[in-house]
């Protein structure tokens, strides 16, 4: 691995490690978070598109990946009201670890993954720890009622979706478009999906329009992050870079960035032995994704 590659397939770790950190900085609603991100990933892909003069796909290449944008965006809408629950330091991981568990599982079931005996022990026990490692991140020791009836709300909600990332993820699988070509018409989902949300919520309260909130169009900022982190992992992961697997592994490392400025930066603190205990539990998500790939 050059040092070129490896700096690439080190962007998402920059990207979708602070996307949510600074997405709950800037605040607002789920709303507001998801119109501002889009139009940012928009706006970035657009420039990115005519800079490389790219061509505009058609056809079921179009549509597969504007579906791929769709998927992403509800599933983000999801994330993002999963943040007002538990906070984006312990939703990362679990989120982080729904996506591994559906990533490996999809790629047993659908593509023929982990061949043999041996693999599938493997690859299950890799499954194993990354839900271990999850539940550690959300650790605490003084466990109250309202708290974890707070953190069961969130896991159903992020276990819901997943579907929507998977659908990022495999969508464009079902055709033989590049990763490039995809990433313009995926961002134009994500806002079309952000456009029909915002308006549902405008229709049923005229007075908090997320469309004439200011806040919404700060959050451009923070889709600048997930755009960058995608086109990265987009790079990264093609054959001459890191490769697939090595690339997504790389991509990973951001939930530990996540993580951690989600408890330095928003005050979402946890005490010595909590935090002893996420560090443990993030290794462990972090070891058992690149067992998951590298079988």
């Amino acid at each position: 691995m050059n040092a070129t590659a490896l700096l690439i397939g080190l962007g998402p770790l920059l990207g979708w490690g602070l996307f949510p950190t600074i997405a709950s900085k800037i605040g607002g609603r789920p709303v507001n978070q998801i119109l501002g991100s889009t139009l940012g990933t928009l706006i970035f892909a657009l420039i990115f598109t005519l800079v490389n003069g790219l061509s505009f796909p058609s056809g079921m290449d179009l549509i597969f990946s504007i579906l791929s944008g769709v998927g992403w965006a509800i599933a983000q809408i999801i994330t993002f009201k999963s943040f007002t629950l538990i906070g984006s330091s312990r939703a990362m991981p679990i989120t982080t670890a729904f996506q591994l568990l559906g990533a490996s599982l999809w790629g047993v079931l659908a593509l023929g993954n982990w061949p043999g005996t041996t693999a599938k022990l493997l690859g299950g026990l890799a499954l194993i720890l990354i839900i271990i490692g999850a539940w550690m991140t959300v650790w605490t020791e003084e466990k109250t009622k309202e708290n974890s009836s707070l953190l069961k709300s969130a896991v159903i909600l992020l276990a819901v979706g997943e579907i929507g990332y998977w659908a990022y993820s495999a969508a464009p699988q079902a055709t033989s478009i590049d990763g490039m070509h995809a990433f313009l018409p995926q961002a134009i989902g994500m806002v079309l999906v952000a456009v029909v949300y915002s308006a549902i919520l405008t229709f049923k309260d005229k007075e908090k329009s997320p469309f004439a909130e200011v806040v919404s169009y700060k959050h451009i900022f923070s889709g600048f992050f997930f755009a960058f982190a995608a086109l990265t992992y987009l790079i990264s992961a093609q054959p001459n870079m890191n490769g697939l697997a090595t690339g997504f592994i790389l991509s990973q490392t951001s939930v530990v960035l996540a993580t951690l400025t989600g408890i330095w930066f928003l005050g979402q603190k946890k005490t010595k032995k909590e935090m002893t205990v996420t560090i443990i539990g993030l290794v462990l998500i972090l070891a058992a994704a690149a067992m998951t790939v590298m079988l």
